[in-house]
């Protein structure tokens, strides 16, 4: 259960770092101002989230038992 929360938070900070860096609103890298990125950042994210439901949602079945 705590892996799937780890990864994902790990996931939603690149995810969220990748697509300020593809918005250009993080400036100083080659991946800044690119549209890959602002497309790659936010499926990272929204990755990073299922993730972290998924490790809450099994948790809270391995605890009823």
């Amino acid at each position: 259960m705590w892996v799937f929360l780890v990864i994902g938070i790990v996931l939603i900070l690149l995810g969220l770092v990748w697509t300020l860096q593809g918005f250009n609103v993080i400036g100083g890298s080659a991946m800044s101002g690119s549209s890959l990125w602002a497309t790659v950042g936010p499926i990272v994210l929204l990755v990073g989230v299922v993730l972290i439901v998924v490790g809450i949602v099994r948790g809270r079945r391995s605890g009823a038992r």
